[in-house]
């Protein structure tokens, strides 16, 4: 039956229809929710954005996947928390407040009400009950109370650090902030520096942190390798070098203790006090420990730059064979990592080896592989009675048979030149030139050298993690006051609990007058840093650092399960935590998910929650990317234009052949699909989207352009598919609607075809609840719900059965669509004569068992293993029917023209295979 427009009056309209639904929603309060302990919950959360002023389609993505879990969630019958809240504090918005001349507070209250609208005009299931904002006192009052608890713990300390400083942003930057040596975004060239910082002792839950990625089945493997990786467990042996005239030994931590008696040098940190002291009297090296200072502080870039160095004057003793090892002053050796010394062997580490060959320091082998060991062996055998050069310098003696070992010979010297003048051999193997230790291999050495360090007491086994205490001091102003009072007598202490929160003054609107000037108004204030001290009484300073951003974001989650507490959570996080499912970008793997982790345990410790792990679930959705067009100017630089301000020229194929700039017809240049930013000015005003198509047609696109794990290509034809698709459905159910109302169908008297159409149904119901549910897979349910809306187009229907079938298949689809496209389900479920209701208190459809019965199935029907035909045979057909229809069909008989035929076999449910001859 082919289609006819829905009547102008019944036409979709998305702005109204989406209107309606959101005044629904919001006169009921239907998605704010309360603990039901006989009930089981959901809480899923996507990560909260950060106020910037605007959404993006990264947004969008981020939370409609949310969203369609959440309602599907709450349509199996679960208990279901969605909330929201923002990353209110940060840099950004200071750096904002700089350029405008304006407090970084009003900045972020402005923008976090226009996302907020946004975020509604999207439909989402949110329960805005507990919105919060982190930059607000009543959140940030119960961070600053944890960390006074940690101080008395022992888990937050102040200790000097080197760290990357932005002299621009004049602020601390992470590792992953530095980029070729400059801030991520001010561009200055970072230098190091060593100042006080606050750090929380994570380290202390190192092995916790490590255990745990193996309980948590629903993170993805790629995200718990980066966590392993970056936790960085390693079991190896702590050596004491004595050093010429100094009472301290110098200690070293290595992995590799088997290369021990290849070590030819010794390469200290440029923080190291035997740097520091050496230099006192060294002005070169003085100068070049000050060069250092410019570089990064993260071991990618210290790996990445030349190898620099400098000998110290100084020698350490080598602990086996008392040899003198020179000191050399290394820039990829950093102070924050092991012990700040490193024993250096060129000959098997690769950092060593360019170090050493720069310098020109001896390159000493001493672990060779098996096929070298045996050449050895080889060699030792012919040993006579004068000694032969190589042999001893390969720990053999006397002459050697080149005539008869010249094979062996040639390995070892392979071995030898290649270490010598190509790279360093890295892998593990036998020891040689290696004294009572030679012969050994890695496990055998390592025992041998324990046990000899630890009966002398110069080492010991250690078990060591690439993972450093969380440094949390910021020095900027818009942050969270770190509580803590410096007293001249008494030293650091915590702000009391009583006296908590340490208030962030908000009224700064003259520290911010001057554009571009960077300063905090906390530090430039002698009247806010002015207390007194809570042990002694007399007067003190407040601490003038800030709260890294990532110490709100790694508690928010827990925030929201317990509105209105007087400590960070009540009982009711008991109720919700662990969270369900959690979704936000891979890029989030290491530090935030990491931090995350890390607070969950001190909430736990602190008897404030139940489980070990935060998130049971965790889903990191793909970029969205587009395509990018540009011109050059003559500098070289590029003007890049943004892809609603070109028109694209295509082939019959679909092919891009060209594009031009719609104001002036002229070609631009095609950059290519890169993610969705500003710099790229490729970017989707989600807003524009929404006016134009609706919510739900974005919602749709969103979920149905590509898996959420994958990256999402935005294309506006696609959304316009989208649009058709919501349209077409719209148009059904109108007409439908138009030809009254329907009975109940009655599977008994049902026709063919009604089965046929019933048993589509269903198995969509089964394939769509799972890919909902388990799979999470929301293009794939999408294709299936177009599918039936395809068959359901081209029903016949005008029996009164067959109206009611129509019934139940629009029904149906609305319910199932409704995770998705919620605004257009609601008004859709009231045309089919409902009353208005909220849809996720109606059940997800379940397959009806009956309805997917088949009574007959399709066989393929091969004749010498080639297709020659269909067949379609009753589901209890016999064999010998089957054969017999098989044989029957005219196509295979044709085929099957002046052959005998030798054999038929029959894949029960699937193919018939006719072998003839």
């Amino acid at each position: 039956m082919s289609e006819s427009p829905a009547s102008p009056e019944h036409s979709y309209q998305p702005a109204a229809v989406e209107g309606a639904a959101q005044k629904f929603w919001d006169d009921t309060r239907a998605f704010e929710v309360t603990e039901q302990p006989g009930k089981p919950k959901f809480f899923c959360l996507s990560m909260l954005p950060y106020p910037s002023g605007a959404l993006h389609m990264g947004h969008v993505r981020n939370y409609t996947i949310g969203d369609v879990i959440s309602r599907y969630q709450r349509m199996t019958g679960k208990n279901v928390l969605q909330p929201m809240g923002w990353d209110a504090f940060g840099l950004p918005a200071e750096n904002a407040a700089i350029k405008n001349a304006t407090a970084p507070a009003k900045w972020t209250w402005a923008n976090i009400d226009h996302m907020r609208a946004q975020l509604k005009s999207l439909g989402y299931a949110i329960d805005w009950s507990r919105e919060f904002a982190t930059c607000s006192p009543d959140y940030y009052v119960h961070e600053q109370r944890m960390f006074t608890r940690l101080m008395k713990k022992g888990l937050a300390y102040r200790r000097n650090s080197v760290v990357n400083w932005d002299p621009v942003d004049q602020t601390v930057l992470a590792n992953e902030q530095v980029i070729d040596g400059r801030g991520w975004r001010s561009g200055a060239l970072v230098e190091k520096r060593e100042i006080p910082q606050w750090f929380l002792k994570i380290t202390d839950y190192a092995q916790e942190l490590l255990d745990g990625l193996d309980t948590l089945d629903g993170w993805p493997d790629s995200v718990k390798t980066m966590q392993r990786n970056w936790i960085g467990r390693s079991e190896g042996l702590e050596i004491r070098f004595r050093v010429d005239g100094e009472d301290e030994p110098l200690t070293v931590y290595t992995t590799r203790p088997d290369t021990l008696m290849g070590v030819t040098f010794i390469s200290i940190a440029g923080e190291h006090p035997l740097a520091l002291k050496a230099a006192a009297s060294n002005p070169e090296l003085a100068a070049f420990l000050d060069d250092l200072k410019r570089g990064g502080v993260s071991e990618a870039e210290l790996e990445a730059q030349d190898k620099r160095g400098m000998a110290t004057g100084q020698w350490a003793i080598h602990p086996v064979t008392g040899e003198d090892v020179p000191i050399y002053v290394a820039n990829f050796v950093l102070m924050g990592y092991g012990t700040g010394a490193v024993m250096a062997v060129p000959a098997h580490d690769q950092r060593d080896w360019e170090f050493a060959k720069a310098y020109g320091l001896p390159v000493k082998p001493v672990i060779v592989p098996a096929s070298v060991r045996d050449a050895l062996a080889e060699i030792g055998s012919h040993v006579a009675e004068h000694d032969d050069p190589m042999a001893v310098a390969l720990g053999a003696h006397g002459p050697i048979d080149v005539v008869e070992i010249d094979a062996a010979v040639a390995v070892v010297r392979d071995y030898l030149e290649g270490i010598e003048q190509r790279e360093a051999q890295t892998e593990r193997g036998f020891l040689v030139n290696s004294g009572d230790f030679s012969g050994m291999d890695f496990d055998a050495a390592f025992d041998a050298l324990a046990a000899r360090f630890e009966a002398e007491g110069s080492g010991r086994r250690k078990v060591n993690f690439r993972l450093r205490d969380w440094g949390v001091s910021r020095q900027r102003y818009w942050g969270c006051p770190i509580p803590v009072i410096y007293c001249a007598d008494c030293g650091a202490l915590p702000v009391p609990e009583d006296q908590l929160p340490v208030l962030l003054p908000e009224d700064v609107a003259d520290a911010f007058a001057n554009p571009g000037v960077v300063h905090s108004p906390i530090k430039s204030d002698p009247e806010w840093r002015k207390t007194t001290c809570p042990s002694c009484g007399k007067p003190a300073e407040r601490e003038t650092d800030t709260f890294d951003t990532f110490m709100e974001s790694s508690w928010y989650y827990a925030r929201y399960t317990s509105p209105g507490a007087a400590d960070m959570v009540d009982n009711r996080a008991k109720y919700w935590t662990p969270v369900d499912q959690y979704i936000g970008g891979i890029e989030h793997a290491i530090l935030h998910l990491l931090y995350f982790r890390f607070y969950h345990k001190l909430l736990r410790d602190e008897g404030l929650v139940d489980s070990d792990e935060p998130a049971t679930r965790l889903l990191t959705q793909g970029m969205v990317i587009a395509d990018t067009y540009y011109r050059e100017n003559p500098n070289g630089s590029k003007d890049w234009i943004n892809p609603a301000d070109v028109e694209v020229a295509r082939d019959e194929k679909g092919r891009v052949t060209g594009a031009k700039l719609r104001s002036d017809g002229q070609p631009v240049l095609i950059g290519g699909v890169e993610k969705m930013s500003k710099s790229k000015n490729n970017g989707v005003d989600p807003q524009a989207m929404i006016a134009r198509y609706g919510a739900d047609t974005v919602r749709l696109f969103s979920m149905f352009a590509s898996p959420p794990e994958l990256s999402l290509e935005w294309n506006e034809a696609g959304v316009e598919g989208m649009s058709r698709f919501l349209r077409r459905l719209w148009t059904q159910v109108q007409r439908h609607v138009e030809g009254g109302a329907a009975g109940g169908f009655d599977a008994a008297a049902a026709t063919p075809a009604q089965k046929t159409l019933r048993r589509q149904l269903h198995e969509a119901i089964q394939k769509i609840g799972d890919d909902y549910g388990r799979r999470h897979s929301f293009n794939t349910a999408i294709a299936a719900v177009m599918e039936l809306l395809n068959a359901v187009a081209k029903f016949d229907g005008a029996s009164a059965n067959g109206r009611a079938l129509r019934q139940e298949c629009l029904e149906a689809m609305v319910l199932l669509l409704n995770p998705i496209t919620p605004h257009a389900s609601h008004a859709l479920w009231q045309a089919l004569g409902h009353p208005e209701t909220l849809l996720e208190d109606l059940p997800f459809p379940q397959a009806d068992p009956a309805a997917l019965q088949r009574d007959a199935v399709t066989l393929a029907v091969q004749v010498n293993g080639k297709l020659r035909g269909t067949i379609e045979v009753a589901v209890d057909a016999s064999r010998e029917a089957i054969e017999a229809i098989a044989l029957a069909e005219p196509n295979v008989q044709a085929f099957l023209s002046g052959l005998a035929v030798r054999k038929v076999i029959v894949v029960p449910g699937k193919i018939v295979n006719v072998v003839a001859g």
